[in-house]
């Protein structure tokens, strides 16, 4: 089999309104097949803790996918990652996802999400 290209994109969401800003470091990432991609969201809030999601979405026929969560700042040992293909870092500023093993099946617009407590 050839490798193939696989194009991702990114947007954001914000899940409270205490977060000052967030947005995805790039619009579009393209991935080889069997490879990995990491892509990257920025944030700001003056909360102590904060839930960062990633979600996938195919079609607007679809509701977004939740793929996973983890904490940032004050909750940063606390995470749900169901699938283990998917990895996520997260900072004080920043979080990504990291997705193993690329497939034609993982073309799709992503999603990055704040939460603050």
């Amino acid at each position: 089999f050839g490798s193939r290209d696989i194009m991702i994109y990114v947007s954001e969401s914000c899940l409270n309104c205490c977060v000052y800003t967030i947005s995805p470091d790039q619009d579009q990432l393209t991935g080889t097949e069997g490879k990995s991609v990491t892509m990257k969201c920025n944030y700001q809030t003056t909360r102590s803790g904060v839930y960062l999601y990633w979600y996938k979405h195919y079609s607007d026929l679809q509701a977004p996918q939740f793929i996973l969560w983890k904490g940032a700042k004050s909750l940063s040992n606390s995470e749900h990652i169901p699938d283990k293909r998917y990895k996520s870092r997260t900072t004080d500023t920043s979080t990504e996802l990291i997705i193993r093993e690329l497939t034609l099946a993982d073309t799709a617009l992503y999603y990055c999400a704040v939460d603050t407590q």
